[in-house]
């Protein structure tokens, strides 16, 4: 068994029973000498203020994408394998994009093609979610878009396309014009918005939606990231090969 020598435990005893001598109180001079030399420090470096306000930022932003991490890895069921929500594609597709949308949102609008080209990608499958945030008219198209995937789940990418990309407000009106030009069953679609799959499908989303943090559209999620704007298809399909190779959007 180890022992202190006796001198050296008395003087570790000594030294943790005799109280620390207590700091003297800065003088109002000492204290505005230190505050002129830093002041003088600043004024002559100035670029060390934007190197701390950069790093304060890297690191604001680190810890939110962590949250964001580890938000979509709590709700990795809810996000992925909801029963409320589209998908596009193989459902057994082992790489699963998901974006959140607004019929009125032009960033969203652009960003269809990349949507639709990345069905060619035989592994991946793609799942839309509901995220009206853009008024009124936003919510209203998304409880139709709901309803005509509970009424005619085989016809929502036509009716999704058709009301992405038609022009003008996009609402209540304006969806159940699209479904007329496309000769689906207006009726049956009126029904099923009464139905409260619709209004659980836009909770759903909303809860998800707030918990990863998001306030605009489009929004992806693949593997563990989120991933925020109309980055482009180059950038998503940078992200599919990273899910290949080794599990998560980036390697």
């Amino acid at each position: 068994m180890f022992r202190l020598l006796p001198s050296l435990a008395v003087a570790g005893f000594l030294m943790t029973a005799a109280p620390a001598p207590a700091a003297e109180p800065m003088t109002a001079e000492e204290k505005a000498a230190i505050e002129t030399i830093v002041r003088d420090y600043l004024l002559a470096n100035p670029e060390v203020i934007q190197e701390a306000l950069v790093s304060l930022e890297q690191k604001r932003q680190q810890a939110e994408q962590e949250a964001r991490t580890a938000a979509v890895s709590s709700m990795e069921d809810l996000i992925y394998n909801s029963s409320r929500q589209v998908v596009l594609g193989d459902p057994n597709a082992p790489i699963a994009l998901v974006e959140f949308f607004d019929y009125n949102c032009g960033y969203c609008k652009r960003a269809l093609d990349d949507t639709l080209a990345l069905l060619d990608e035989k592994d991946v499958k793609i799942i839309l979610k509901e995220f009206p945030i853009l008024g009124p008219g936003s919510v209203e198209a998304a409880r139709v878009a709901v309803a005509v995937n509970l009424a005619a789940p085989d016809r929502y990418l036509d009716f999704h396309k058709a009301l992405l990309t038609g022009r003008g407000q996009a609402d209540e009106k304006r969806a159940f014009t699209v479904i007329e030009e496309l000769g689906m069953d207006a009726d049956a679609i009126r029904a099923k918005m009464g139905d409260p799959e619709v209004a659980n499908t836009l909770e759903e989303v909303y809860t998800v939606a707030n918990r990863l943090g998001l306030s605009g559209t489009p929004t992806y999620v693949i593997g563990n990231e989120v991933v925020f704007g109309a980055v482009g298809v180059d950038d998503l399909k940078t992200k599919i090969i990273a899910m290949r190779e080794c599990g998560k959007a980036v390697c």
